[in-house]
This record gives C-alpha cells, sequence and structure tokens, in this order.
C-alpha cells in the first residue's frame, strides 16, 4: 500500500513540475497516474523508489519513460530528484492550448524539483514544436523557459551542439 502512494505523489509530483499551474490545476491533478514496471524496488528509510524494466509513467499528457527509473526523497520527505535512464530515455508533455509536445530523449534524464530544471545528458535532444536541439547536454528550465546546450558529457567524447530553429508564421 506504501508503494502505491509513493508512486501516486511521486508521479504527481514530477508531471506537476513540468506544466504551468493552470494547465495542471486543468488536467495532471484530475488524470489518474499510471505505471508499468517489469519490478519495484523500494526503500522508505532511504527514501528512493526504483523501477526497473522498460518503465512508462504516465498521467494526462505527460509521459516519462526508461529502462530505469529512480526516485529520490529529501530529509523531509519531499521529492527532490527524479533519474530515468535508458538507451533512450523519453520524456513528453504536452502544454494546454500549444501546438504540440515537447519531447525529450537522453541516455539519462534527470528532474531536478525545487530547481524546477531537467537535464537530458548523453546524445541528448529535445523537440519544442519544431524547434530541434541536440548535444551532449541539455539543460530546460521549465520555468524560465531558457534551454541551455553543451557538448562535453563526462566519460564520453563531446557531442556537438545542433539547433534548427524553424522560422515564426
Amino acid at each position: 500500500m506504501k508503494a502505491i502512494i509513493y508512486t501516486a505523489l511521486f508521479s504527481t509530483t514530477l508531471f506537476a513540475l513540468t506544466m504551468p499551474l493552470s494547465a495542471l490545476a486543468q488536467t495532471s491533478q484530475q488524470a489518474p497516474v499510471e505505471v508499468e514496471a517489469d519490478r519495484l524496488d523500494l526503500d522508505q528509510r532511504a527514501g528512493t523508489a526504483v523501477y526497473t524494466g522498460d518503465v512508462d509513467i504516465r498521467q494526462g499528457e505527460m509521459q516519462l519513460r526508461g529502462e530505469r527509473v529512480e526516485i529520490e526523497r529529501n530529509e523531509a520527505g519531499e521529492l527532490s530528484k527524479a533519474t530515468s535512464t535508458g538507451e533512450r530515455a523519453y520524456l513528453r508533455h504536452q502544454v494546454e492550448g500549444q501546438d504540440g509536445p515537447t519531447e525529450g530523449w537522453a541516455r539519462r534524464i534527470i528532474y531536478h524539483v525545487a530547481e524546477r530544471r531537467v537535464e537530458l545528458i548523453d546524445q541528448a535532444e529535445l523537440i519544442q514544436l519544431e524547434d530541434t536541439f541536440t548535444g551532449g547536454r541539455l539543460e530546460y528550465f521549465i520555468d524560465r523557459e531558457v534551454i541551455q546546450a553543451r557538448s562535453d558529457v563526462d566519460g564520453s567524447e563531446p557531442q556537438r551542439i545542433r539547433m534548427t530553429l524553424q522560422p515564426e508564421q
């Protein structure tokens, strides 16, 4: 039972981080959280939950996928970080009123809750509407709508930054 409650709290908080408050109030909080995985290892004392095996977490128009997703809580019991890993970990969210979803792929995707920041690391790609960003490391600051790109990745060759911006119509 604690695992179900923890999963629901995590998912609600995780997906709440990536949507504007107006859209969140209308969709995410009302949508059920669905988690699929082959395995769950929950450590209440350490404040971690690790899902493995083709993990798929969905709530409304939000989705996070990876071979492994680890959730960490801080000393106050609040969600502090969520890390999805795999050959192509995946993030998708649709903002109400936006023509298309924001989608991201990388070998590792990290949500930093307090900072409301997403890191896409190693073979990172982010698509917003028709604009595309690729590189070794992409950081997306949700509230500020800022993207920072870097070619360097620890333990890997530099991965050049590429960006395609479509003209406004």
